[in-house]
């Protein structure tokens, strides 16, 4: 440690630098996937009949189940984004990426909410909205990875799990921002005005947070282990071939793991709110304002369980999250089917307990699974790779299984399925709590 975080360590505060470590993950991951998830609530809610009309008009279960897919197409390119930004995040730093994916983000997130519809200019309506789908998608590729490693890289070896945790709450707190938001709007609003032109207001708010985590993220600075990096290297490498070369299983790994945790967190995200509305025919600010306040549930169990790795280990974590989400997959959907809001609220909030500690200990594991000079592509592909066989046709296929069998229980047999195979895949890790991260 430095003298600096020595001292500090020694008072029993934390040093100004991993505040700005901290705050600078926290909000820049929050702000992201807050741009994120805007588009997956409003696929399940509003963007079929605008962008496919007349395929909403002749069969609205196809067209929702096609903007449900909407969402999977983005998480094709994260891959892409992940290998360009992992790629130049092992040569060029951590930082930069960070703040280039934001406002790559930001930028895209925003321009969905200035498109017309297609009764406005036809077909290519749901084109223009696909590729600023991908543009959203490559960013966030491109994203996890830096703001894990910022967070992991920086921490004192006995609290990475709780430092990596705080890149991870920035999903709930985007879930928690985007939910809110499209809960004061369709209060305050006919649901006519919310599919005129209020569902654009989430998208625009987009440029005002896009500022504040830009200055944010430029006043934190380089990881630490970066730094020993580039002082050390005598010469450009290819990060991105050696990875291939030499850790091809941790990268099969890291994706097999996440899984289950991003199946189950995009139907918490995009699903369910859009099946208690339609299916059962629940109120949509109530619906809307339970998810949010379950998403609280989320934010509190992943810091819980990032800490908690810190103690119990990574795997073990882990295990517990997984099986806990194997039980409750199918039972939560009877009190949902129960058309309470009360009921509806629990079984929401009992799943981000399994989730929070399925994805608390997530940043730290995986920094801990990859050499330093690998670090950033082996993460960034892995979370990349995981996202698209775990969420990024989990509301299309929720959907699918609804339509074909009429029962929302079979849609949590897929979820216990998925969390037995990602309980398999972090069973075959070994531990890896305390490693050296160092050059």
């Amino acid at each position: 440690m430095t003298s600096a975080t020595a001292a500090a360590s020694s008072t029993g505060r934390m040093p100004a630098e991993e505040r700005r470590v901290l705050a600078g993950t926290l909000v820049g991951t929050s702000i992201e996937w807050y741009d994120f998830f805007i588009y997956a609530q409003a696929a399940g809610l509003v963007l079929a009949p605008l962008f496919l009309a007349p395929i909403a008009e002749s069969s609205p279960g196809l067209a929702q189940v096609l903007s449900f897919a909407t969402i999977g197409i983005s998480f094709l390119f994260r891959p892409l984004g992940a290998i360009v930004a992992g790629h130049l995040g092992d040569k060029l730093g951590r930082k930069k990426m960070l703040v280039f994916t934001l406002v790559m983000m930001g930028l895209s997130t925003s321009l969905i909410g200035l498109l017309p519809t297609y009764a406005a200019i036809g077909v290519a309506a749901p084109i223009l909205l696909i590729l600023l789908r991908i543009l959203q998608g490559f960013s966030a590729g491109g994203e996890w990875g830096g703001a894990a490693l910022m967070a992991v890289e920086h921490a004192p070896t006995g609290r990475r799990g709780l430092f990596g945790a705080f890149p991870q709450i920035g999903v709930p707190v985007g879930m928690i921002l985007a939910t809110f938001t499209l809960w004061a709007l369709t209060s305050s609003m006919s649901p006519e005005a919310f599919l005129e032109w209020g569902w654009r207001i989430p998208f625009l708010l987009s440029i005002v947070l896009i500022a504040v985590g830009y200055v944010i993220r430029r006043a934190v600075d380089e990881s630490p282990v970066f730094e020993d990096l580039r002082r050390r290297r005598k010469e450009a490498s290819a990060p991105l071939g050696q990875l291939f070369r030499s850790n091809t299983k941790q990268v099969v790994l890291t994706a097999v793991i996440f899984i289950a945790n991003n199946a189950a967190g995009y139907l918490l995200i995009a699903f369910f709110a859009t099946y208690a509305v339609t299916a059962l025919g629940m109120e949509r600010p109530p619906v809307l304002l339970a998810t949010t306040l379950a998403s609280f549930g989320w934010l509190i169990f992943t810091l819980w369980g990032g800490h908690l790795s810190d103690r119990l280990g990574r795997i073990r974590t882990f295990q517990i999250g997984y099986v806990a989400l194997a039980v409750w997959a199918i039972p939560m959907w009877f009190l949902i089917d129960t058309a309470n809001i009360v009921w509806y609220f629990v079984a929401l909030f009992v799943m981000t307990f399994a989730l929070g500690l399925s994805y608390g200990p997530q940043a730290a594991l995986y920094a801990e699974m990859f050499p330093a000079n690998v670090r950033y592509s082996g993460v960034s592909i892995g979370y990349a790779l995981g996202a698209i066989l775990g969420g990024a046709f989990a509301p299309m296929i929720a959907e699918s299984l609804l339509n074909q069998f009429h029962a929302a229980w079979t849609i949590g047999l897929y979820i216990a399925i998925a969390s037995v195979i990602s309980l398999i895949g972090v069973s075959l890790v070994k531990e890896t709590k305390g490693v050296d991260l160092s050059v």
